[in-house]
C-alpha cells in the first residue's frame, strides 16, 4: 500500500481508538486492583502567608484533624471477572467436526495452551470489550501457531454491511531493535498480505513514517528483506471474541459503585485513626502542663482547678465524637449488594452458600449463568471461524461443514444430592448419561471402559466357578493356612 495511503488510514482510527485505549486500561487496572483511589490527590486546605517581598502566596498545608490517607482498594471487578472465566472455561469447549481422525489432527494442533487461551480470551474480552486471536506462520519451521494478542493493540477495519465482515486489522505495539532503539510498529493486515511500518520514538506518523523491512524474501536463491509479507490465510487472521451484544466491558456497570465502596471504608478507617475516643477540656487548670495533668489523672484520679469565686467555671469536661457507623455499615451492604447484582455475578458471602440443595446453589448462579450465556453466543461464531481456518490451512476435513461445540459450565453443587440422583436413575436413563452427570467422574470414556473392564471381569469369575451340574460351588482353597479362604474340599462334594 502506498505510503500516504497508510498514514491516512492510521490517521482516520486514531481518535478511535485513543478513547477505546483510555476506557481498556482503566477496566485492567481495577482488574489489578488498582482503583481510583488508589490516584486521588491528598485533602489539604490553603493557607496564605506573606514572603520575603511582602507579597501574599498561598501554600498547601495538612489538616489537624485529617492526618491518616488510607488508600484501600477493594477488587470486585477482579474478583466477578475471574469468575465467569472459571465459571465458563475451567473447561474449555470441545470441538467435535466430524471424525476421530480430524479431532485427534485439531486437537494435537490446539495442544496443551488451548484452555489457557480461551481462559485469556474470557479476561481480555471482559476487561477491554473484545479478545483477539492471531494464526500466523513460522518463518523458522513453516508450522501455523495461534496466541491472544493485547485487545489495546488492534485496531479492527469492519465492513459497513450488517454481517460487520472483518476486512483487515492494523496492529500497533512498542518495539526495540538489537541497537536499543525504540520505535512503534504499524501491521496493517488483510485477506492476503500484511504491510509492515515504524515511527521511531519522538516522531509522529506524519512524518517520521517509513517501511520496516522485518521479512526475508527469498527469490532464484538470493533473499532480501522486505516490509511485505504473503499470509496466505485466504482471511484476515485475527478472530475477534466479543463480551456482549453491545460490546461493553464488565467494568462499565459497577466502577461507580466500587469507588462508592473504597471511599466509604477508607475514610471509615481515616476517621477511627485521626479522631481519639476521649477529648479532655480543661479550664483554669492549675497545674504546670499537660504532662502533669495526665500524670495526676493516672495516678491520684483526681486533678487540680483554680477557683475565681462565684459563677466560675473551671473544671474538667470532656468532649467525645461519636462516627456514624451503623450509616456506614449499612450503606457498604448496600454498595456490596448493588455491585454483585450490577456485576451479575455471586457474592462469596459464606452464609449465602449454607447447606444449600441443587435448586438452591443454581439460583445462586443465575445471574452468572445470564451473563455467561451472552458471552458464549458471541463467542460461538467466533471459535467456529478460528476451527474453520485452521482446518483449512492445515488440510483438515470437516465433516458437512459442522464444528459442533460443547460448553461445560464449572460450579458449586452438592455432590451428595448429585450421587443420589445418579443412583436412583439406574435403568431409567443410559449409564453412560449418569457416569458423564456423575460429581466424581472426570473422564467419561475413561470411566465407561474402566466399568466394562469390571462387567467383563466380574463375568469370567462367575463363569470359572460355575458347576455344570446346576451347584454353585466354590473353588478349592488356594491358600490352606488362609481362615479367610473358605475354599472346598473336594471329598464333600457330590459326584
Amino acid at each position: 500500500m502506498d505510503l500516504e495511503n497508510v498514514k491516512k488510514v492510521i490517521n482516520a482510527y486514531a481518535d478511535v481508538h485513543a478513547v477505546y485505549l483510555k476506557e481498556a486500561m482503566t477496566a485492567e487496572r481495577y482488574y489489578k486492583n488498582e482503583t481510583d483511589i488508589m490516584f486521588e490527590p491528598k485533602k489539604s486546605r490553603e493557607k496564605a502567608e506573606k514572603d520575603a517581598s511582602g507579597e501574599l502566596v498561598t501554600h498547601d498545608i495538612a489538616s489537624p484533624m485529617r492526618n491518616a490517607d488510607n488508600r484501600i482498594p477493594f477488587n470486585f471487578h477482579g474478583l466477578l471477572v475471574n469468575q465467569k472465566a472459571s465459571y465458563m472455561f475451567t473447561v474449555p469447549p470441545m470441538i467435535d467436526i466430524g471424525s476421530d481422525a480430524s479431532n485427534k489432527a485439531l486437537n494435537a494442533f490446539l495442544g496443551d495452551k488451548y484452555p489457557k487461551v480461551c481462559k485469556d480470551l474470557c479476561v481480555e474480552a471482559s476487561n477491554k470489550k473484545t479478545g483477539w486471536i492471531h494464526v500466523w506462520k513460522s518463518a523458522e519451521d513453516g508450522a501455523i501457531h495461534y496466541a491472544v494478542v493485547p485487545s489495546e493493540q488492534i485496531q479492527p477495519i469492519w465492513s459497513k454491511s450488517l454481517d460487520r465482515k472483518l476486512m483487515g486489522v492494523l496492529r500497533i505495539y512498542h518495539d526495540i531493535d538489537d541497537e536499543g532503539s525504540e520505535f512503534d510498529v504499524y501491521e496493517l493486515w488483510n485477506e492476503t498480505e500484511c504491510d509492515t511500518y515504524k515511527v521511531p520514538a519522538g516522531r509522529t506518523v506524519m512524518d517520521g513514517l517509513e517501511p520496516y523491512c522485518n521479512f526475508i524474501l527469498v527469490e532464484g536463491g538470493k533473499s532480501t528483506q522486505v516490509n511485505t509479507y504473503q499470509h496466505g490465510m485466504g482471511e484476515v487472521p485475527f478472530f475477534a471474541f466479543d463480551n456482549n451484544n453491545v460490546h461493553t466491558d464488565d467494568l462499565k456497570n459497577i466502577k461507580p459503585l466500587i469507588d462508592v465502596y473504597c471511599k466509604v471504608f477508607s475514610g471509615f478507617v481515616n476517621d477511627l485513626e485521626d479522631i481519639q475516643e476521649v477529648i479532655f477540656v480543661l479550664t483554669n487548670y492549675g497545674g504546670a502542663d499537660l504532662n502533669e495533668f495526665l500524670s495526676d489523672l493516672k495516678y491520684y484520679k483526681t486533678i487540680k482547678v483554680e477557683n475565681d469565686g462565684d459563677g466560675d467555671k473551671s473544671g474538667v469536661s470532656t468532649l467525645t465524637i461519636d462516627l456514624p457507623v451503623e450509616a456506614r455499615e449499612k450503606l457498604l451492604t448496600i454498595t456490596r449488594k448493588c455491585i454483585f447484582e450490577q456485576g451479575m455475578g455471586i457474592d462469596p458471602d459464606p452464609q449465602n452458600f449454607g447447606n444449600s440443595s441443587g435448586v438452591a446453589l443454581k439460583f445462586l448462579y443465575s445471574l452468572l449463568e445470564l451473563k455467561s450465556g451472552l458471552m458464549e453466543t458471541e463467542f460461538k461464531p467466533s471459535f467456529g471461524r478460528f476451527i474453520r481456518c485452521v482446518c483449512r490451512v492445515l488440510g483438515i476435513t470437516i465433516k458437512d461443514d459442522v464444528v459442533l461445540q460443547t460448553w461445560i459450565r464449572t460450579m458449586v453443587q452438592n455432590d451428595q444430592e448429585m450421587s443420589q440422583i445418579a443412583q436412583q436413575s439406574t435403568g431409567i436413563i443410559s449409564q453412560e448419561t449418569i457416569v458423564r452427570n456423575h460429581p466424581w467422574v472426570e473422564n467419561v470414556q475413561d470411566e465407561l471402559d474402566k466399568l466394562k473392564e469390571e462387567k467383563a471381569a466380574v463375568q469370567a469369575e462367575q463363569k470359572q466357578l460355575y458347576d455344570p451340574f446346576g451347584n454353585q460351588q466354590l473353588k478349592q482353597k488356594q491358600d490352606p493356612d488362609d481362615p479367610d479362604d473358605p475354599g472346598t474340599d473336594p471329598k464333600k462334594v457330590d459326584s
